[in-house]
């Protein structure tokens, strides 16, 4: 077991130098050689090999030396020796270097002085020091601050040593001194320090004695005592009231280290509105005056924590804290809207939209590349502000509808989704929503954005002159017909291809050509650009470019979206259509469109031909087109829209239960006793103190301050580490915090010897690493020890934490005993847990990730659903598709499961199982994730739990 070190040297582990070749070196004159060998000696001691015999060779050679590098070296070097035998008593050799000790701390150079009072801190054997404290105190008085502030720290460490009080009874006494008459910063910290660690009577003493003047101490001290006050107010609850003014009126101090400290300090001391106020206003002036974008990330963190205590206060601070969205960082926007809405109420719902729409114009104006992800934050804000308070949807939805046409596909889907949800909440602004989007649509550049924008137009262009306007626009944006022509030459060879250039050409041709009724002509063809913006043409604006070049580049699936979209408006045309001609040549032209379409999909110009998806999709328009029944009218008519408004409620369903489970609190216990504020005695109380008071007293009503249930989640999640039987019993709570783990080891002698050098080893598996050692300790029969042990994690993957327990007893000290332990999994289940994002950031996650895991479905379970909750319950993930999807008993389910971990990774979890004729389910479970640790570990996990799915 390694032993405890208070030093820390980077040690590149080569071929360690021979113990002869540094002794030579350091009995020789050369200054330089001699610095080195004493580094080499130390990097090897550091490393657990000992040199016993460079002792005497140092005292000889390297004692008397007055180089200042070779001084502080050999100070190292003394504080890693090993300076006491196995029992325990210091070596006799070690009273040969008190003396040069005491000569360094009377030398003349202060640089000597200070940096042996500082090895002197981390010295525990009083023996050594005994001798040496009238030279430490005399140090007290020393000219140079360097010096006075490590004698200070010296004396501490003295005080503190077992034997301390025996040693240096009046410490206290002569910091006290030492602290009023001291004008250093640094030294008068570590004095005030001293007091505080060893005699807090003494520091509170002090700082109420000179309470008046602690705004203009320096910003150590000035920690030291909010420190102090923490520890004050943990220990004696009923004195907060006079330590939180001395709080507040440090939020004035100059350093914002501090200021941060104080609102901390603050937040946990007192739960008083006007403390939670100034704390809330405090973090808001740090997120705009600080530049570093860790701090402010930090600062937004403490801010989010007072949202979810004190929603109230913070909802006043909405304003303040959306002016963090002047900072470029994209974290920073996307935690401060987080947060920001959150807070919005009637109150102040004008006021941050108002906000989110300069923020909106904004990124119109500036080039930044990342100004399109920015865009996409504030419209999904915007979004989400108008589903709660629909009455400011009239005022965003024809701003953002600018941006249908934006270069960040991302970005203009959630705004055509948005444009989809305000039309069907909003009836009122249902007739200029179509007009905008009718007016706006040629600008739509994306396929999946002029799906959805084709699907609103088919929907809710419900008068005839909206009818009309649809079918022209999206004629319009067709172009021309044919989409192409056959060749005179080559027998009928289909060769004259869309031609891709970079400027629109029209190129005019004598040809025959196939008309609509199948008959040959001669025509003009024109072969435009698919590609090309819309351009003026004889004095005209051309929309030629989005629908036709994105169905002239293979997308049929758009193409399909079109021949609906059409089939629809001729259907309703015919409703609100007196004139049964206009109806007839609606009908024609649209049936040539959609059988342009699927003359195209079927030739051999295009690189792949159309998808049987889609061609079933265009030839039902077609057949519906030439022969229509009341009930299928009805169905594409009303079906539709009736399936989104189902949509819709049910996800306002699950959001409104999804914020009353948060809303859950717990309530106390019915023979709990009611304290009465209203009854207490006001006298000499401040407003602050009163208001603290009502506070704790409502967070006792409210059954905040019961532990029962703590205690109770505590005891479930102890891990037995040895047997009952076994002389020494242990088992572990652990907690996982974030990037830490900790290990709280309760170890009990069962004996009735005295165990010696007892000790828990522990070793880790995967990607842990353990902290720092626990120490040997003495355990007496019968009693039982608290062992604290600590571990970083650097992934989200499975590990292991093994080990054994060590030791001796007293009747047999040679002889040590080991009990190896339980071993202890990490689950990565601990590191993950639920969460929500919308539809399209799945996908793109989803399309972007590059580490699948695929699972194959091996259970005993029969039915779709059970597997389906099992996985969700077993991986400690949520399911995104909405139950209504779920529903239904069709031998088929696909789900899409989705969760966070605590270091920001996500995993993407998809379900696609079937049924087979014998009853079982077969199909697939892929994982997907940006690292490899969540993706081989969530996919180990589901393989193991869906086996013991019984």
């Amino acid at each position: 077991m390694e032993k405890s070190c208070t030093l820390v040297v980077h040690f590149d582990k080569g071929t360690p130098a021979l113990a002869n070749e540094i002794k030579e070196a350091l009995e020789g004159n050369d200054v330089a050689a001699k610095i080195d060998a004493l580094k080499k000696a130390i990097m090897i001691l550091l490393n657990g090999e000992t040199i016993p015999q460079l002792f005497i060779t140092i005292i000889r050679y390297v004692l008397p030396s007055e180089d200042h590098t070779i001084q502080k070296l050999l100070l190292l070097y003394l504080e890693i020796i090993d300076k006491t035998d196995s029992r325990g008593k210091v070596l006799p050799e070690m009273i040969l270097i008190c003396q040069n000790l005491r000569n360094n701390l009377q030398h003349p150079n202060e640089y000597i002085r200070g940096v042996t009072l500082r090895f002197l801190c981390r010295l525990n054997e009083s023996e050594i020091i005994e001798p040496l404290i009238p030279s430490i105190l005399s140090n007290l008085e020393h000219r140079h601050p360097f010096v006075r502030r490590n004698a200070v720290l010296a004396v501490m460490s003295v005080y503190k040593l077992p034997q301390g009080e025996q040693l240096l009874d009046s410490g206290p006494e002569i910091v006290d001194k030492f602290l009023s008459t001291e004008q250093d910063p640094s030294s008068k910290r570590n004095a005030f320090l001293m007091l505080f660690s060893c005699s807090q009577d003494r520091a509170i003493s002090y700082l109420f004695a000179n309470i008046d003047r602690i705004i203009d101490w320096g910003e150590q001290l000035q920690m030291v005592v909010l420190e102090l006050i923490r520890k004050v107010c943990r220990n004696n609850k009923g004195e907060k009231g006079k330590y939180i003014k001395i709080i507040i009126s440090l939020l004035n101090a100059p350093s914002t280290a501090v200021i941060y400290e104080c609102a901390s300090t603050l937040v946990s001391l007192s739960s008083a509105p006007t403390a939670i106020r100034a704390a809330a206003s405090t973090y808001c002036q740090l997120l705009l005056s600080q530049s570093d974008n860790n701090v402010k990330l930090i600062v937004l963190d403490r801010l989010n924590e007072l949202k979810t205590s004190n929603r109230e206060i913070m909802v006043e601070m909405v304003m303040d804290v959306l002016r963090a969205l002047s900072t470029p960082n994209h974290d920073i926007r996307r935690k401060t809207l987080d947060i920001a809405l959150e807070l919005i109420t009637p109150r102040n719902i004008d006021e941050v939209v108002m906000m989110l729409k300069k923020e909106v114009v904004k990124t119109q104006s500036g080039e930044h590349e990342k100004n399109g992800e920015y865009r996409q934050m504030l419209v999904q804000a915007i979004h989400t502000c108008a589903i709660k308070f629909p009455e400011v949807a009239s005022t965003v939805v024809h701003l953002l509808m600018d941006f249908l046409g934006d270069t960040n596909v991302a970005s203009a889907m959630d705004v055509v989704v948005f444009v989809r949800e305000i039309i069907e909440t909003n009836p009122k602004l249902r007739i200029s929503i179509i007009t905008r989007l009718l007016d706006t649509f040629y600008q739509i550049r994306a396929a999946r954005v002029c799906s959805c924008a084709l699907w609103i137009i088919g929907e809710y262009c419900l008068s005839l002159s909206e009818v009309e306007s649809g079918i022209a626009t999206i004629k319009q944006c067709l172009g021309d017909l044919p989409f192409y022509t056959i060749t005179e030459e080559g027998d009928g060879q289909e060769a004259s291809k869309p031609i891709q250039q970079v400027n629109s050409t029209t190129v005019s041709s004598r040809r025959p050509a196939i008309l609509a009724d199948g008959t040959y002509a001669t025509q003009s063809a024109a072969l435009e650009t698919a590609m090309s913006p819309p351009t003026l043409v004889q004095g005209s604006l051309s929309s030629i470019g989005n629908l036709r070049s994105l169905i002239l580049s293979g997308d049929f699936f758009l193409g399909a979206v079109v021949a609906c979209t059409l089939t629809k408006l001729v259907l309703r045309l015919e409703e609100v259509q007196t004139s049964k001609a206009e109806v007839n040549k609606a009908t024609t032209q649209a049936l040539l469109i959609i059988v342009s379409m699927l003359q195209l999909g079927q030739s051999s110009i295009l690189p792949h031909p159309i998808d049987n998806d889609s061609f079933d999709r265009i030839v039902l328009c077609i057949r519906l087109l030439c022969n229509t029944g009341d009930e299928i009218r009805k169905i594409w008519l009303q079906s539709c829209r009736q399936s989104f408004v189902k949509m819709l409620a049910d996800k306002q369903c699950r959001e409104t239960e999804e914020i009353k489970a948060k809303a859950q609190i717990s309530n106390a216990q019915p023979d709990d006793l009611i304290d009465f504020y209203h009854l207490k005695s006001r006298k000499g109380m401040s407003q602050l103190e009163l208001e603290d008071e009502v506070q704790d007293d409502l967070k006792r009503a409210t059954g905040e301050f019961t532990k029962d249930a703590d205690d109770a989640n505590k005891l479930n999640r102890i891990l037995q580490l040895t047997g009952f039987s076994d002389p020494v019993y242990a088992e572990a709570y652990v907690t996982v915090h974030h990037y830490d783990i900790v290990l709280d080891v309760t170890v009990i002698n069962r004996t009735k010897e005295t165990l010696q050098n007892l000790c828990l080893e522990l070793a880790t598996m995967g990607d842990l690493k353990l902290v720092e050692r626990p120490q040997n300790y003495t355990l007496a029969p019968e009693s039982s020890k608290q062992i604290k042990a600590n571990i970083k994690v650097s992934s989200t993957e499975t590990g292991v934490i093994f080990g054994n327990i060590v030791y001796e007893t007293s009747s047999n000290v040679l002889e040590r005993t080991v009990i190896v332990l339980n071993d202890i999994h990490i689950d990565i289940m601990d590191y993950i847990s639920p969460a929500s994002c919308a539809d399209v950031a799945f996908r793109t996650m989803w399309a972007e990730f590059e580490w699948e895991n695929k699972v194959a479905v091996n259970t005993v379970l029969q039915d779709e659903r059970d597997f389906l909750n099992h996985i969700v319950k077993s991986t400690n993930m949520k399911c995104l598709t909405p139950p209504s999807a779920l529903e239904g008993d069709c031998g088929f389910l696909a789900a899409n499961l989705y969760a966070k971990s605590v270091f920001g990774e996500d995993a993407l979890v998809n379900v696609s199982i079937e049924k087979q004729a014998d009853g079982k389910l077969s199909g697939y479970i892929r994982i997907r994730s940006k690292t490899q640790g969540i993706a081989l570990s969530l996919g180990d996990k589901i393989t193991l739990k869906q086996k013991g799915a019984a």
